[in-house]
C-alpha cells in the first residue's frame, strides 16, 4: 500500500512540474532576435495569454506559460529561448525580489493606431519599421479619421514624422522645387480645404488638439523625431500664426514669439522660434547636427539610458528595458531636446552625457502619457530623403529599435501595477 502511494506522490509531484513550467524569452546579449521577441509577446496577448514582464532581468525578459503553439512560433521567427521548471521558476522571482528588478503583468494586446499619410510607405517612419518588423498589426489613421472622433479606438498612438505647424517640414530651401514636395503641400491644402479650414496649419492645430484631449483621456502618445517639437509649437502657437508666407500666403505675425502659450505644451517651454523659411529648424528645441559629439561622427555619439527603481517606478523602467546601456546616436530633423527647454515635471529618460542634449523622454497628462524619442531611424544614423529603408533583418538586436517597441507594449501592463 506504502509502495503504491510512493508512486501515486511521484506522479502527482511530476504532474505539478510538468504545470509549472514556463518559457522565458531572455531578452539580454545571448538573445538571436529581440524585436521579433517582441511580436510573440504581443501575439501571446492576442490569443488571450497573460505575459510577465521581468524588469531589469536578464535584459527584460518575457516570461509566459509553455505551450506547443508558443514554441512552434518562437522557432518559427527564429526568437531564443528557455524552458524553466517549477524550482527554476522560483529561483528567478527570487533574484527579482531581491535585486533592481520587479515583474509587471501584461494583460491585453493594446490596439495600434498610426497617425501618418495613406500613402506614406513603412521605411518612411522607424515605427512602421519595427511594427511591420514585429509582426504587429496597426490601423494608418490621418486628419480625417482623428478629426471624426477614432482615436478613442486605439490605446497607442504613433505620429509620424509630422510638422505640426504647417511648413511642410522647413523643406522649402532645398526641395521647393521637386515633385515630392509640391505633391506634399497640394495633399495637404486639399484636406484642410474639405474639412473646412482656411490653412494647413489650423487643419494641424485642430489635429493636435484632438490628439490633447485623447492623451488627456487616458491614450499613450509615442513620436519621434519632428512630430515632437513641432506638436508642442502648434500647442503653443494656437493664438498666433508663426508660419512665413511661403507656407500659407501671408507673413507670421510680428509679435508670434511674445504670443506663445507655453502652459499648452506637453514636454517643452521657454523655446524660441526659427521663423526664416530657408532655416531648417523650427526652433531652438532642437540640438543640431552641428553641435558635438555629432560633429565627431557616428563612432562618437552615444547616448545613455538613466536606470530606474524597478520597484518604485515601473513605468521609467519599462521604458528604458535594453541589453545595454549605452546606445547609438543618430540624426533626424530633430535629432535631440536641449534640456534647459524640458518641462520640470517631464522624465528624462535618456541623454547624451556632457551635453545639453537629451534623446529620450516620459510624461504624464491628464489619464495619460507622452514619450518623445529623438531623431529618425535608429539604425540610420543621418537619415536623407530618398534614402533606401533599413533592413530590420540586418539589425534584429538592435537597441534603438527596442525602445520604440518597448513603448508599444507599455499599454498592456496592469494598470494597478503602472500606479505602485
Amino acid at each position: 500500500m506504502r509502495h503504491i502511494y510512493f508512486l501515486f506522490l511521484i506522479c502527482a509531484i511530476s504532474f505539478s512540474n510538468a504545470l509549472s513550467q514556463k518559457i522565458l524569452i531572455y531578452m539580454d546579449l545571448k538573445q538571436t532576435d529581440h524585436l521579433k521577441a517582441y511580436g510573440v509577446a504581443y501575439w501571446m496577448l492576442q490569443h488571450g495569454s497573460q505575459v510577465e514582464w521581468l524588469l531589469n532581468y536578464r535584459g527584460g525578459s518575457f516570461l509566459m506559460d509553455e505551450n506547443p503553439a508558443l514554441e512552434r512560433e518562437l522557432r518559427i521567427r527564429g526568437v531564443s529561448y528557455s524552458r524553466l521548471s517549477g524550482a527554476e521558476i522560483s529561483q528567478v522571482h527570487a533574484t527579482i525580489d531581491r535585486e533592481n528588478m520587479d515583474t509587471v503583468l501584461l494583460e491585453k494586446a493594446p490596439d495600434i493606431a498610426v497617425y501618418a499619410p495613406p500613402n506614406k510607405q513603412a521605411w518612411d517612419d522607424a515605427v512602421l519599421l519595427a511594427l511591420e518588423y514585429a509582426e504587429i498589426p496597426y490601423t494608418v489613421l490621418w486628419d480625417e479619421e482623428v478629426l471624426r472622433g477614432e482615436l478613442d479606438k486605439y490605446d497607442w498612438l504613433h505620429l509620424h514624422h509630422e510638422d505640426f505647424t504647417g511648413q511642410y517640414g522647413k523643406f522649402y530651401a532645398s526641395y521647393r522645387n521637386t515633385d515630392w514636395y509640391k505633391d506634399e503641400v497640394a495633399k495637404n491644402e486639399t484636406m484642410a480645404k474639405k474639412l473646412g479650414y482656411s490653412k494647413v496649419s489650423k487643419l494641424k492645430l485642430a489635429v493636435a488638439l484632438t490628439i490633447k484631449q485623447y492623451v488627456g483621456g487616458g491614450g499613450f502618445l509615442f513620436a519621434m523625431c519632428s512630430a515632437t517639437d513641432t506638436y508642442d509649437m502648434a500647442l503653443a502657437a494656437a493664438n498666433t500664426d508663426l508660419c512665413a508666407e511661403v507656407f500659407d500666403g501671408d507673413p507670421a505675425e510680428a509679435d508670434a514669439q511674445q504670443r506663445l502659450d507655453f502652459s499648452q505644451t506637453f514636454a517643452f517651454e521657454n523655446f524660441t522660434l526659427l521663423t526664416n523659411p530657408l532655416v531648417y529648424e523650427y526652433s531652438d528645441i532642437d540640438i543640431p547636427p552641428s553641435n558635438a559629439p555629432q560633429l565627431r561622427g557616428a563612432e562618437a555619439d552615444y547616448f545613455t539610458l538613466f536606470e530606474f527603481s524597478a520597484k518604485y517606478d515601473p513605468v521609467a523602467t519599462m521604458l528604458t528595458q535594453d541589453h545595454v546601456a549605452a546606445i547609438k546616436g543618430f540624426m533626424g530633423q530633430t535629432t535631440g531636446f536641449r534640456k534647459g527647454l524640458v518641462k520640470k515635471h517631464v522624465v528624462i529618460l535618456g541623454e547624451a552625457e556632457g551635453t545639453e542634449q537629451v534623446k529620450y523622454l516620459h510624461g504624464n497628462f491628464g489619464k495619460g502619457t507622452f514619450t518623445f524619442l529623438g531623431g529618425h531611424d535608429p539604425e540610420d544614423y543621418q537619415h536623407f530623403v530618398n534614402d533606401p529603408p533599413t533592413q530590420l533583418a540586418l539589425h534584429t538586436n538592435s537597441p534603438g529599435y527596442r525602445l520604440i517597441l518597448n513603448n508599444i507594449l507599455f499599454p498592456a501592463a496592469r494598470k494597478k501595477k503602472l500606479k505602485t
